[in-house]
């Protein structure tokens, strides 16, 4: 088992991933992190997906300028593979924002599907993507859910030109959406909703 925690540099917008392995849970020592996406200089990483097919491990995790602190917000998704969870091959941005549409500043992939729903997905099989999305920088902690589609995961397509899902209430946030599938057709969604006072709850529905 293994648990991918995220951590920030004191005092900085700098963020990483450190990696931590187990039998159970209960046994995760953080004197045994691995640093495994450090970022660099010009770039915070963090959030990351991870998807295991065709024997590989398959990566989306949200990056983000560092060599403006006022600018630091803004993010897209950069596709990545390993074949031990350990060292990973970028091979490019998967979303970015869209000029004057709601997901302007910034896109964060929050959970991946392939159209098959099984680890052997066939080459070209359909994925689809949810991500959180926002305009402006004003908007950050409360965006909201895109979906983005494609038939290569390093080549998403943001679909529409509104967000497919929102709080009603001020704010508007609904993020970090994830996908469980439970066999026989159903899936566990999770996410995060701004509520009618503007704090935010962990929701879940059976779909």
């Amino acid at each position: 088992m293994a648990a991918v925690p995220e951590l920030r540099h004191p005092g900085t917008k700098h963020w990483r991933v450190e990696l931590l392995e187990a039998g159970h849970p209960s046994q995760f020592d953080v004197r045994e992190r691995l640093v495994v996406l450090p970022g660099d200089a010009k770039t915070g990483v963090k959030d990351p997906v991870i998807r295991h097919r065709d024997g590989l491990w398959h990566l989306w995790t949200s990056c983000h300028p560092l060599a403006d602190p006022d600018e630091a917000d803004q993010m897209a998704t950069e596709y990545a593979t390993s074949a031990d969870g350990l060292d990973w091959i970028w091979h490019g941005t998967a979303l970015s924002g869209r000029s004057g549409l709601w997901d302007a500043r910034g896109t964060r992939v929050s959970a991946v599907c392939y159209s098959d729903a099984t680890a052997d997905a066939a080459p070209g099989a359909m994925i689809a993507a949810f991500y959180d999305g926002r305009a402006s920088a004003a908007e950050n902690f409360e965006e909201r859910t895109g979906i983005a589609t494609g038939t290569e995961p390093a080549a998403l397509t943001a679909i529409g030109t509104t967000a497919a899902a929102e709080s009603p209430y001020a704010g508007r946030g609904l993020r970090y959406l994830d996908v469980l599938p439970l066999g026989g057709g159903r899936h566990r969604l999770y996410y995060e909703m701004t509520r009618p006072d503007g704090a935010h709850e962990l929701r879940t529905e059976l779909r």
